[in-house]
C-alpha cells in the first residue's frame, strides 16, 4: 500500500498557512526548506509550494500556473462532521463558498480557496 500526500501550489506561503490552518484546521508540521511547508491533515501530508503565478508548472508543458478561480477534474473532498461550522471557518479565512447541496445522502458545500483552487466539504448523513 502507498502512502498519499498532497501538493498544493500557492503564490504566498504565509497566507496559505493560515487559510489551511485556521479554515480546515489542519496542523503545522514543519518548514521544509525557503519555499515548502508541511501541514498534518489527518492521514494525509499537505505539501504548501510557494510558485510564483505564471512560472511553468514542468519543464515540457507551456501550462503556466494560474492562481485565477480554475477548475479541474481531480480536487480535494474534506469529510468534516458540522458542514456548517467548517464553512463558516473556510469563509473567515479567506475561502469562498460557491453553492450548497444537500440530500437523502447528507451536504456538500463547494468552495474555493483564496488561490484558486477549489474543494468541497461534505457532511454525510448518519
Amino acid at each position: 500500500m502507498h502512502k498519499m500526500s498532497i501538493s498544493i501550489d500557492v503564490p504566498d506561503l504565509g497566507s496559505a498557512i493560515l487559510f489551511y490552518t485556521n479554515g480546515l484546521g489542519f496542523k503545522e508540521v514543519k518548514k521544509a526548506g525557503a519555499n515548502m511547508f508541511i501541514l498534518d491533515a489527518g492521514t494525509i501530508k499537505v505539501y504548501l509550494l510557494q510558485k510564483e503565478p505564471n512560472s511553468a508548472s514542468t519543464k515540457l508543458d507551456t501550462a503556466l500556473r494560474t492562481y485565477d478561480r480554475h477548475w479541474t477534474p481531480i480536487h480535494f473532498d474534506f469529510d468534516v462532521d458540522d458542514i456548517e461550522k467548517t464553512l463558516k471557518l473556510v469563509v473567515t479565512a479567506g475561502g469562498i463558498h460557491e453553492g450548497s447541496e444537500s440530500g437523502d445522502w447528507g451536504s456538500i458545500a463547494y468552495c474555493s480557496d483564496p488561490f484558486g483552487h477549489g474543494f468541497c466539504l461534505i457532511e454525510e448523513k448518519k
